[in-house]
């Protein structure tokens, strides 16, 4: 019997976060729709917005060849790509505050030409917009996610997992990210994964290097997170765990009319922000 991705359960890095936070965040952010223009919705903030923009600049340059990626600035990008986020549309109050988030994506722009680092070398691009592959067959379930950058690491042919943090938090060392973003990478493309890093923009000049678990555990955990998520829309029941908890409360409020809409994402979802 062939099977159907649309009636997979479809997990990422993301939706499991939300899950594991609380399922009835997991429940609005991926599974609710408006009654009234049948789209998902989200809301955006400051913070959101700067990651977005300097995420978009950033891994815009894997598609341009080495020697010329750094031969424009990146600051005059980033000036195009904010329009897109600009005023209350990126969860701005005032000019004021948007210029201060603007000025830290640009340090963190001139950062990264100051210091290209692994952005000089070669990249590798997993065919398709977003990259997934059946966790389980039998379960139905799919694991998918976009990976920030792809460093091919040409002495043993091998490939370097990167992801760009814009935040001044530091990724927990129980997160599942960089764990799911082997799973991708090794099950969407042919070569091995040989390290994965992070690189926190706002505040270092190169990565920081982090030990990947034995795939089969990663695997493991994962699979398991993923049965609960589908068992949980099997039986729909996505009750918060502490009955309007800080993680679902904001999407709460925008389901009972008090946010205000801004705009229509990419991924085809309600932009809203709150007062």
């Amino acid at each position: 019997m062939a099977l159907d991705k649309y009636k997979a359960t479809w997990v990422s890095h993301s939706s499991i976060s939300d899950f594991l936070k609380c399922p009835r965040l997991y429940f609005l952010n991926n599974v609710y729709k408006d009654p009234y223009t049948n789209h998902k919705i989200c809301l955006t903030n400051p913070y959101l917005s700067l990651g977005q923009a300097v995420h978009e600049v950033v891994e815009s340059l894997s598609t341009i060849p080495v020697d010329l990626r750094f031969k424009e600035s990146l600051l005059g990008k980033f000036d195009q790509v904010w329009e897109s986020v600009s005023g209350l549309k990126g969860g701005f109050k005032n000019d004021d505050e948007e210029n201060l988030f603007k000025q830290r994506g640009r340090v963190m722009l001139q950062r990264v030409m100051d210091n290209p680092g692994p952005l000089l070398n070669k990249a590798i691009k997993i065919k398709g917009e977003l990259p997934s592959y059946y966790l389980s067959e039998d379960e139905e379930i799919i694991l998918c996610g976009k990976i920030d950058w792809l460093e091919y690491i040409e002495k043993d042919d091998s490939i370097h997992i990167i992801d760009f943090k814009t935040g001044k938090v530091e990724e927990s060392d129980d997160s599942l990210q960089l764990s799911i973003y082997d799973l991708i990478t090794n099950n969407c493309q042919t070569r091995k994964v040989s390290k994965a890093s992070y690189w926190y923009l706002e505040r270092d000049n190169g990565l920081v290097s982090k030990e990947l678990p034995p795939i089969e555990l990663s695997y493991n955990k994962v699979f398991e997170i993923a049965k609960e998520i589908k068992k949980a829309k099997t039986e729909n029941n996505f009750k918060c765990k502490d009955d309007g908890c800080f993680a679902c409360r904001d999407l709460e409020r925008v389901v009972n009319g008090e946010g205000k809409m801004v705009g229509v994402s990419g991924y085809n979802k309600d932009v809203y922000v709150l007062d």
